[in-house]
């Protein structure tokens, strides 16, 4: 016997708005049922667990024990581009001058996540 992974959950102040912030980086729509002021909001991922937005009454106070890293379908650099442009901010650029490293982000309520190189980067670096 064995658990499945059903969704990952992130606790926030307003699980509607940084559940659109997430379908804007995943591409993927929110559960149709989830309305704006709903407590709990899933973004539906097309393979693997869910995004699960839960909206708690404390802040978040410290680093996240657990985050997401992506690996986008464009070049890494790209993707934390767009990322920006969709609210995200630079927490560490742990990008290196040879095209290794990640870049360190958070969400609009501050939780951090990773984007990682593309599979295109890490053929381009091997070349």
């Amino acid at each position: 016997m064995v658990s499945v992974v059903q969704n990952v959950a992130i606790d926030c102040a307003d699980a509607y708005s940084l559940a659109l912030f997430w379908s804007g980086v995943t591409g993927r729509p929110l559960d149709p049922e989830d309305r704006p002021g709903d407590p709990e909001v899933q973004v539906l991922l097309a393979d693997g667990p869910l995004l699960h937005f839960n909206q708690v009454p404390e802040p978040k106070t410290v680093k996240n024990r657990v985050h997401l890293c992506l690996r986008p379908d464009t070049t890494r650099d790209e993707e934390v581009d767009r990322l920006l442009a969709l609210g995200a901010t630079l927490l560490t650029d742990r990008r290196n001058p040879d095209g290794t490293g990640w870049a360190v982000l958070t969400d609009p309520e501050g939780n951090e996540f990773c984007v990682l190189r593309s599979q295109a980067d890490r053929e381009a670096a091997r070349a």
